[in-house]
């Protein structure tokens, strides 16, 4: 009788974490979910984050069943212009979601905001989906970013050195020329900070409009060439090099 309800208890879990590991958001934005009630268990709306759920538990977000996944899927998508990173939008806005096409449900890892374009990878695996986002981690992300003008020396090495946001100052950032035409100039930029419209907003603040912002790296994963509006799965190697970096 004990050894049974050893086992049952440790088969349960806080109901943020198995929202996490079920790929409906992070833990953090799961416990969200909880408190603002947007969460049933078992028929019940429950708002604690010390409620656990086991097997045979019934779990609804928002009116929609939760389940565990069965297969962990990673995926690849270079996102266009003009589409948001979300799973569905009030305004009407195309969504990454139209652009992925597998039976699973898959969620943004991070966020690229609706005028960039570039590397978003897509997964089902919360744990890893936080683990990647969470500042504590540092994973890098880098963009190819055309902006009007010619940056100065000067001016790059202010971005390299982190620039003031409402406040506080950027982390430092690793910032090269790549070109400059007609239109302006084409930097690479790699942060490791997860800031709202971050490099859009430091390249503001140093003088020189954003005209085109492409993430072509995250952490170890490169956009490479991968059509516009393609996604791809992840290689066993590029989710093991994903998951090292959360690790170390």
């Amino acid at each position: 009788m004990m050894s049974d309800e050893k086992n049952h208890t440790v088969a349960r879990e806080r109901l943020q974490k198995y929202l996490a590991r079920a790929g409906v958001a992070s833990r953090r934005a799961a416990e969200a979910l909880i408190r603002q009630g947007r969460v049933s268990v078992n028929g019940v709306t429950v708002t604690s984050l010390g409620t656990k759920v086991g097997p045979g538990d019934e779990v609804v977000v928002d009116g929609h069943p939760v389940a565990l996944p069965q297969e962990l899927v990673y995926l690849a998508l270079n996102k266009p212009a003009g589409y948001v990173t979300t799973a569905y939008d009030p305004w009407g806005r195309p969504t990454v979601m139209q652009l992925v096409r597998v039976p699973q449900r898959v969620y943004p890892v991070g966020r690229l905001d609706v005028d960039s374009e570039g590397l978003l990878i897509l997964t089902n695996d919360g744990q890893l989906a936080y683990h990647l986002t969470h500042p504590r981690y540092g994973v890098e992300k880098e963009y190819h970013v055309l902006v009007e003008g010619r940056p100065t020396e000067n001016t790059l090495e202010r971005l390299r050195q982190g620039i003031e946001l409402e406040g506080r100052k950027t982390a430092p950032a690793r910032v090269s020329r790549l070109q400059s035409d007609g239109q302006g100039t084409w930097l690479s930029i790699v942060i490791h900070e997860g800031r709202k419209r971050q490099v859009r907003r430091m390249l503001e603040e140093v003088g020189h409009r954003v005209l085109c912002l492409i993430r072509v790296r995250f952490g170890p994963v490169h956009l490479d060439g991968l059509p516009v509006g393609a996604f791809r799965r992840l290689t066993q190697a590029e989710v093991g090099a994903l998951k090292a970096e959360v690790e170390r």
